[in-house]
């Protein structure tokens, strides 16, 4: 066990891949919307893991049930019909209205999934040839060689050629180019949303519902990347339901399993008539212990009303970050977000803001190199809203 930051730092980089910008800062243990490093220091999280750990750290149900479930069946494959699996389908099918589902261990994994059943509907159920993916730029899909392609980033794609064929990325919120983008060869339509990585970027409701209804006309996928946007964290179950949008296939991950490896693809009857048993496969997703963990984060979800909580908390934080905008003018160019995806646009790089919010004991992201994005657990209190806000301002009055 190593016993100073400085030595866990040396350590790692001589043992693990350079893969991560790492933050300068170790975690020892969380609880609730509390981090604490090594020295005991104490973080406010507003991160939740990237959106993942939505119930907060350890969060006591949570944990009781994974101690339960690991001393009764941890793993068999997906060779057998297990009991946790199946009740954990019913759960998550019973929030939207989709039909089936497919288990795996990752957002990125959801989306080569849905990439897949597009592929092979259209080939084996529909008789054609299409294949190709339409995406947005500015989205994030993934970091597999497909889902970084279907990614509407360079940045992910440097040094990767040569990249899958069958992937069109065009301007986000910009019908008409997408609707020229779409041929005979378009299997489906992928987007977000709310572009997560893409700078926290709501796409307005005429323009999903216009994407909806050209799918529809075209014969071609509709389908929603909810990885980061679901299970409650835009103020709906999913995303996608605050615009009465009912795509074809959508996938999930993060938050489903608050902190263990759990992605989901989901898809009506008609797409999911493209996967025949051998088509697709996964050796760990959707196995007795992450599938009981997250059948007991849907229910204490829905129980606790965690979908309304985060839209009246997302519009109480927005309320206190316009006040910042207001307080220190010129500093923030936008508050923006649904629920509790917020991103607050600096009106210049904010790496500088960002080291001196975590110095002062707040963990948050920034993307796009002038948004801080923040995913807190939904769960956060109004007072760690209230310390963060003041923080921020005085933050940006002393840049």
């Amino acid at each position: 066990m190593k016993t100073s930051f400085d030595e866990l730092k040396t350590c790692e980089l001589s043992a693990v891949c350079h893969t991560y910008g790492r933050y300068p800062l170790d975690i020892a243990r969380g609880s609730g919307s509390r981090l604490y490093d090594m020295a005991g220091k104490e973080y406010i999280d507003l991160l939740s893991g990237i959106a993942v750990t939505s119930l907060g750290h350890c969060h006591p149900e949570i944990t009781q049930v994974i101690c339960e479930q690991a001393g009764k069946l941890v793993h068999v494959s997906n060779l057998f019909y297990q009991q946790e699996q199946v009740a954990l389908a019913e759960r998550i099918l019973g929030t939207c209205h989709s039909d089936k589902v497919f288990f795996c261990n990752s957002g990125a994994e959801a989306n080569e999934a849905a990439i897949k059943l597009a592929r092979r509907y259209h080939r084996t159920v529909r008789g054609t040839k299409a294949y190709e993916v339409i995406t947005l730029a500015g989205s994030f899909h993934g970091r597999t060689l497909a889902t970084l392609t279907a990614t509407g980033q360079q940045k992910v794609k440097d040094g990767f050629d040569p990249l899958p064929d069958g992937f069109v990325t065009v301007p986000w919120n910009d019908l008409a180019a997408l609707e020229e983008a779409m041929g005979e060869m378009t299997a489906a339509v992928l987007l977000e949303v709310i572009l997560g990585e893409g700078g926290v970027r709501p796409l307005p409701p005429e323009y999903l519902r216009g994407v909806q209804k050209l799918c529809q006309e075209r014969g071609v996928l509709f389908m929603v990347d909810e990885v980061q946007t679901g299970l409650c964290r835009t103020g709906s179950f999913w995303a996608f339901q605050e615009y009465g949008l009912t795509p074809d296939v959508f996938t999930s991950a993060k938050a489903l399993a608050n902190g263990l490896p759990m992605g989901a693809m989901l898809a009506t009857d008609e797409a999911a008539r493209a996967f025949k048993p051998g088509s697709h496969a996964t050796t760990f997703g959707g196995g007795a212990l992450l599938s009981r963990v997250a059948d007991k984060v849907i229910e204490i979800m829905e129980r606790d009303g965690l979908a309304e909580r985060a839209r009246e908390m997302g519009e109480y934080a927005k309320e206190l970050f316009r006040g910042v905008s207001a307080a220190v003018p010129g500093a923030i160019t936008d508050v923006r977000g649904r629920g509790l995806i917020i991103g607050i646009e600096l009106a210049k790089p904010g790496k500088e803001v960002w080291e001196h919010l975590l110095d002062k004991g707040f963990i948050l992201n920034l993307t796009q190199d002038k948004v801080l994005r923040l995913l807190p657990p939904l769960t956060i209190e109004r007072s760690d809203l209230d310390l963060f806000a003041q923080a921020l301002s005085d933050v940006l009055k002393a840049s």
